[in-house]
């Protein structure tokens, strides 16, 4: 009986990446630092392969890359405000090496947007203003994998919300209801 909203849920997802202007098309992304303590930010989803996998994009000097090399648990959280339907992701992130992939992903990414990850100073750094950020020639382009675990499905509507938790449990994918 759960088959239905899986299918809905990786229906929405892979939307994300193929409709312009879906809400999937970002995500929250959550890591744990250091200090062992939360931290968030929106990323843009950019690929979604049969094996469930998500991947983004970032700079390979940010704070969510040391996160991810420290404790490579992480969360997601897609919301449709439309639909009412929120999908959270729980997995594993790594960090692409295959250098012949990264050089796909790089050779697809906009020349416009090529800057965003050639800045002469790690993202997060202090600086006096934001004309005084220098672009290089050589560029920090770095790809991340999440491997999901689970997916969380919460659709808020009436009478009733539904709520389904799917787990991957030696490599396949079961789901139960959950009281909302």
């Amino acid at each position: 009986m759960t088959s239905i909203y899986w299918d809905e849920t990786l229906g929405e997802i892979k939307k994300g990446i193929s409709e312009i202007g879906h809400p999937f098309r970002f995500f929250t992304l959550a890591t744990t630092d250091e200090s062992n303590h939360p931290s968030q930010r929106t990323v843009v989803f950019r690929h979604f392969n049969d094996n469930l996998d998500v991947v983004f994009y970032t700079d390979r000097r940010s704070q969510k890359v040391k996160d991810i090399e420290k404790n490579g648990a992480v969360s997601l959280l897609f919301y449709h405000p439309k639909h009412l339907l929120q999908i959270s992701l729980k997995g594993k992130a790594s960090i692409i090496t295959d250098t012949d992939l990264l050089k796909t992903y790089w050779s697809a990414v906009p020349d416009s947007n090529k800057k965003d990850y050639t800045t002469h100073l790690a993202p997060g750094s202090t600086i006096e203003n934001p004309e005084s950020v220098e672009y290089l020639d050589e560029h920090y382009f770095c790809a991340i994998k999440i491997e999901p675990t689970s997916m969380e499905y919460l659709k808020v509507k009436q009478p009733n919300h539904i709520r389904v938790l799917f787990s991957k449990i030696d490599g396949s994918w079961s789901g139960k209801f959950l009281a909302p």
